[in-house]
């Protein structure tokens, strides 16, 4: 059987991938003031290339960026969005013996995705240096509602969520996806949010009337 050269590849994967001590020692001196952030982004670019070989040298016919420049999966590409501003919680999300960082965002304004957005930069690197097809994975327009706070939509920009939900997926569906997405490569929309099946009723009405539902896992290909 020969060897597909269009997605979907038979061997894939999400696009995470454990950080290297060099990329966990850097953020915590970067946390510390102790580097600059052009001494993170020399740290992360020389990383990035790292990992790209490997995951070409290992037979993968595309390649990430191990997502080593985030320090959330979801949360650094919500933070670059027109219209979400990042917050301080009143705690993180506590797991068995640790919790995370007590950090997320809210609503502020109309969502659109930015020319300037920060992962837009994390394509085009990745892009240039992989002989492969690149690939970004970026949260699905569910998890913009399921993280969060209660008083996260001003009722002043979103009357509802009925206005909010299809609303929210636009800056994935028509911009970003569209951006990262040039000839030979991928974009995938993920959403681990399956515990939004046990909300009210009312509340999984919504989530079904939405096309990007919290099952949404799609790769967008050009």
């Amino acid at each position: 059987m020969s060897a597909r050269t269009k997605p979907p590849f038979r061997a894939d994967h999400v696009g995470s991938i454990l950080r290297s001590a060099a990329i966990q020692s850097a953020r915590a001196k970067a946390a510390k003031g102790e580097i600059t952030a052009a001494d993170l982004k020399a740290v992360e670019d020389r990383e990035i290339e790292t990992i790209i070989r490997k995951q070409e040298e290992i037979g993968l016919q595309l390649a990430t960026d191990g997502e080593y420049r985030r320090s959330w999966w979801h949360l650094d590409f919500c933070w670059g969005l027109t219209g979400c501003e990042k917050v301080t919680l009143p705690h993180g999300i506590q797991f068995r013996g640790v919790a995370t960082r007590p950090e997320g965002y809210r609503i502020t304004g109309k969502l659109d995705f930015p020319t300037d957005h920060p992962m837009l930069e994390h394509f085009r690197f990745l892009k240039a240096h992989t002989k492969v097809m690149p690939k970004m994975c970026i949260p699905a327009p569910p998890v913009l509602h399921f993280r969060l706070p209660k008083d996260g939509i001003p009722k002043s920009v979103y009357a509802d969520m009925d206005t909010f939900l299809p609303t929210s997926a636009r800056p994935m569906r028509r911009r970003s996806t569209r951006s990262m997405t040039p000839a030979a490569a991928i974009c995938s929309l993920t959403t681990p949010c399956g515990p939004i099946s046990a909300r009210p009723p009312r509340c999984r009405r919504r989530a079904s009337a939405c096309r990007w539902r919290t099952t949404c896992r799609r790769s967008i290909r050009t």
